[in-house]
């Protein structure tokens, strides 16, 4: 009778167990996203379409318009990746983005990817932008060491506490730590939203401006797929983005661990070819975040 009861309770205690983590799940944006359901056009509905029986959605811009779409939550917190496949060939004067934004004027905060296109030959340069509490003009370049036409890579923005990390194929290419101790501003009071567009800027985005967008090749494609967010929806459970226990405030993803610093250093020796860190024409004084360390 002993054992009998005991067997009932480690089973109660069991199925308590696995309801409280379900619950707890529950307080987390964690399924697979995709786009009919997680997504709406902001821009130019007909120059966004589901291809490959709904497992890719393809954007286009022509002479006439670009296009975008936004993800119809907010999140506070996470991991948000995308699979890109580029446009191929000439792309001068295009620009691709993936970015977060919380989508208030006065105090905004931004978490941008951009892909600056180029003349057919050349390699692709993604640009990244921070802005926290309404200051951005952080930008820096890498050119990518891939061919990002060619067929689809993956490019995450990792968002915690203590840091913020761009990745392309998991390798990380631009870190920014919370050094709010030393008053540098970090985003952590706005959610945002997960966006990506399709655009003309050929009056900067190819050497300054230099190369504009040939008419003639177009239209331009950009294909994206795998779409996964994981963070806190807002709204949602007010506790969830301060819950240390949500899987990237974790121990493990405090900083970088040793293989990605490996990584992070060979990005920045090799392929960088713009650090807003060290212009001096814009900052003659060094930005306080720039020599803070991540």
């Amino acid at each position: 009778m002993t054992m009998f009861l005991q067997s009932l309770s480690l089973r109660k205690a069991s199925v308590f167990l696995f309801f409280y983590f379900l619950a707890f799940a529950l307080h987390v944006f964690a399924r697979p996203a995709t786009f009919l359901q997680d997504f709406r056009v902001t821009w130019s509905d007909s120059h966004i379409k589901q291809i490959d029986g709904g497992r890719a959605t393809q954007l286009v811009l022509d002479q006439y318009a670009g296009c975008g779409f936004a993800s119809e939550a907010k999140y506070l917190f996470g991991r948000v990746s995308m699979r890109i496949k580029l446009i191929p060939g000439d792309s001068a004067g295009t620009v691709t983005a993936f970015y977060m934004n919380s989508d208030t004027d006065a105090v905004r905060d931004e978490l941008d990817f951009e892909f600056l296109g180029n003349r057919t030959g050349r390699p692709y340069t993604v640009q990244t932008n921070i802005f926290a509490h309404g200051k951005g003009d952080r930008e820096q370049r890498v050119n990518l060491w891939f061919d990002p036409a060619a067929d689809f890579h993956l490019y995450t923005i990792f968002w915690n506490h203590q840091h913020i990390v761009f990745y392309v194929d998991d390798v990380p290419i631009r870190v920014y730590r919370n050094h709010e101790a030393k008053g540098i501003p970090f985003p952590k009071l706005q959610p945002m939203g997960v966006y990506s567009t399709l655009w003309e800027a050929d009056d900067w985005a190819t050497r300054g401006g230099l190369e504009k967008i040939e008419w003639s090749k177009a239209p331009f494609y950009a294909y994206y797929k795998d779409f996964d967010i994981e963070g806190c929806p807002v709204p949602g459970p007010a506790t969830c983005a301060s819950n240390r226990g949500n899987w990237w405030e974790g121990a493990t993803y405090q900083a970088l661990n040793a293989m990605e610093a490996r990584k992070y250093r060979w990005v920045r020796m090799n392929h960088m070819i713009y650090d807003y860190c060290t212009d001096k024409s814009r900052y003659p004084t060094t930005p306080p975040e720039c020599v803070a360390g991540i």
